[in-house]
């Protein structure tokens, strides 16, 4: 069965239709240069069965298998049981967009709950229903503290993630807007860089708690700076690690933003993603996407509707806040159902067995011949780790020979960290796993080190 179902008749009317003879006439105003010139070179088609069959010997290359020690703002947590139950149901997985508020009541109290959540995980005073992921949210935030303050500069501490400032810079780009990206001093965000840079055109600060390396940012000052010259304190943060330190509210932020992934949402190699968006109730109507609000109809009835609507669907486009076209809705529900399933106390239990496992797999590891920490200071989630063989042929080692996927290479994003080995142990991870990854980073570790000859 062919995938494109009009015919040549159908073709050859849809053309006269809109006044060309054919297909090429169509095409003039495509440049000649990017025109493809001939047909793919694809394969032969499959039966429904032989794709089937294709794809199942494709997904077996897939390493499902991996006790997993690495993060950088997507993590390997437990997922309830009762999650999946709650998710599979109809009126839940349905990617229904609530437009019409009539007939979306539930999935409007959804969204209303998950940006209850937000609220109270952060301390501020509003929450969108969701972006995409964490990356566009912060790139989103930098769009709504640009259009606030009028400005056209933007600091960023480099140890913010670094998917994170590039999705920036290509959301910035074309627009004028002057980036600095202040660095860090031993792992942290220089607070003396940071008051250097800030002047009159400043927008905003974006920083990381925690930060990409895992380590605690004294937000608090370096807000009161960004806030004394008339800019905006963007904060990014964990949602796991944000259940034992201070709400961003209380640092001092204006904007927080963050990636929702880790509230039960699954690996799937890569995606989807959640990104969770919250403001001070001041800039509300800057905010980007859509909004849900509870309010009563005229008898009195509670119910729920789409707010505040200043994405350009709604709006003349000029005067919108975003182009974001929708928000991350399965993704949502299910942060929304897992943050209800452990409540306060059940999150805060995950956050400190993120905290005693990642500190006792680094205080293993550190411990070792050649390996070190290699920053000082306190970290709540995941740690850096300075190693004797360049972290990239450290993990390949680990992932083939011993099924563990030891960490993220530094070195990737950081000229002259390709021995900073980024190192997370969720509450998935058992002491058994631990203690085999200790030894296991050792063995890897030695063996790379010994010359041909006494191979």
């Amino acid at each position: 069965m062919s995938y494109i179902p009009n015919t040549d008749d159908d073709r050859r009317i849809m053309l006269e239709k809109i006044g060309v003879k054919n297909i090429e006439e169509l095409q003039k105003p495509i440049p000649s240069a990017i025109q493809m010139k001939s047909p793919l070179d694809l394969p032969a088609p499959l039966s429904e069965m032989e794709l089937l069959r294709e794809m199942e010997e494709i997904s077996l290359k897939n390493k499902t298998e991996l006790a997993i020690f690495a993060g950088g703002g997507v993590y390997d947590h437990f997922i309830p049981s009762a999650l999946g139950t709650i998710l599979s149901r109809p009126e839940f997985v349905t990617a229904y967009t609530p437009y019409q508020a009539e007939v979306a009541q539930g999935t409007l109290q959804v969204i209303y709950e998950f940006q209850t959540n937000i609220c109270r995980l952060t301390g501020m005073d509003a929450a969108n229903a969701s972006m995409y992921d964490g990356a566009s949210a912060a790139a989103e935030a930098v769009h709504l503290a640009l259009a606030h303050t009028r400005r056209t500069k933007i600091l960023i501490s480099d140890t913010v993630s670094p998917l994170y400032r590039d999705v920036i810079k290509t959301y910035l780009s074309g627009l004028n807007i002057e980036i600095v990206v202040i660095p860090h001093n031993h792992g942290v965000t220089d607070l003396e860089q940071v008051r250097s840079a800030i002047d009159d055109n400043t927008a905003a600060l974006l920083m990381a708690q925690p930060n990409f390396f895992g380590l605690i940012e004294d937000i608090e000052p370096a807000a009161d700076l960004i806030h004394k010259s008339g800019g905006l304190s963007i904060e990014a943060v964990d949602p796991i690690a944000a259940a034992l330190l201070k709400t961003p509210a209380i640092c001092g932020a204006d904007i927080v933003v963050g990636e929702g992934q880790p509230l039960g949402i699954p690996l799937n190699f890569g995606g989807p993603l959640l990104g969770f968006f919250a403001v001070k109730k001041e800039l509300i109507r800057l905010m980007p996407g859509r909004l849900a609000a509870r309010t009563i109809d005229e008898e009195g009835k509670p119910g729920f509707v789409l707010t505040l609507q200043t994405r350009e669907q709604h709006i003349r486009r000029e005067k919108a806040t975003s182009n974001i076209c929708t928000n991350q809705a399965l993704c949502a529900t299910t942060a929304t159902v897992y943050l209800a399933l452990l409540g306060k106390e059940g999150l805060k239990k995950v956050a400190l067995l993120c905290l005693d496992k990642t500190h006792r797999a680094a205080e293993k590891i550190a411990s070792l011949p050649g390996f070190s920490a290699y920053f000082p200071g306190d970290f709540v989630r995941e740690t850096v780790i300075r190693t004797p063989i360049p972290a990239s042929q450290l993990i390949e080692t680990m992932i083939d020979r011993y099924g563990i996927l030891a960490g993220i290479d530094l070195g990737r994003f950081y000229p002259g960290m390709e021995h900073g080995l980024l190192v997370a142990a969720t509450e998935k991870r058992t002491d058994a796993e631990i203690a085999a990854f200790a030894r296991a980073m050792q063995e890897a570790a030695s063996e790379a080190t010994l010359s041909p000859a006494k191979r």
